[in-house]
Parts: structure tokens; sequence; C-alpha cells
């Protein structure tokens, strides 16, 4: 089992940056097992209903990050051994990036899918104005 805290979340004016954080833990969790997850981060944005939005996903072994479309070239995933955390950073924010944003964890590969993950953190809401 994993355990996952988010952090980082709240207001931001439009065209700045935010930091979102991860922390991973779990009786079987340890640094060296960091290795062997996948991340994934997934939004809901206001007026979606329940569906989720891909943002972003990590696979440690390889060093490979995929985006989505949207947020492409603007969001960054990154990571911290020691603290066990992953980072989403979020730059040249849009009003349109309002939405809860929710990691997510996996043993295996990268993935863009909500059912690929079986691990999920508790939702953070990021507002954008202008």
């Amino acid at each position: 089992q994993v355990y996952l805290v988010e952090s980082g979340g709240g207001p931001v004016q439009a065209g700045g940056s935010l930091t979102l954080s991860c922390a991973a833990s779990g009786p079987t969790f340890t640094t060296d097992s960091f290795n062997y997850y996948s991340v994934g981060w997934f939004r809901q944005s206001p007026g979606a209903g329940n569906d989720r939005e891909f943002v972003a996903s990590a696979q440690w072994i390889g060093n490979y990050t995929i985006y989505g479309d949207s947020v492409n070239g603007r969001f960054t995933i990154s990571r911290d051994d020691a603290q066990r955390t992953v980072y989403l950073k979020m730059d040249n924010l849009k009003a349109e990036d309002t939405a809860v944003y929710t990691c997510a964890a996996r043993r295996g590969t990268y993935a863009r899918l909500e059912r690929s993950y079986e691990a999920w953190g508790q939702g953070n809401q990021v507002t954008v104005s202008s």
C-alpha cells in the first residue's frame, strides 16, 4: 500500500507560478521503492462534473515524462528523494487552469488513464485569477 498527501494549492494570479507537492508513505514504501513507481497528475475543472483531465505523468526509470496538450511546455514534474515527495511546478498559469488537482501513483510505467493507478491523493484546489 502507498498513501499520498497533497499540499501547496491555493489562489494565484494569472501569469504566475505555483508548485504542488505529493508526499508518499506506506508500510512497504521506502526511498528505494521510489524508482519503481510512476506518478500521475489529474484535474477536475469547474462544470466538468466528475470527469478528470490528464495533466502529467512521470516514469522515474528512464527519466521519462509526458504532459497533456493543454499544459505542455508550462508544467514540470520533479522529485525529492530524501523527502519522498513529487512536485508539479506550474508556470504561466491561465484562468482555465483553475481546478481541483489530484496526484496518483502506480507500480509500473507512465500512464494517461485514471484506471491505471492504484493510489490517489485527496485533491487540492488551485484558483487562478486575473
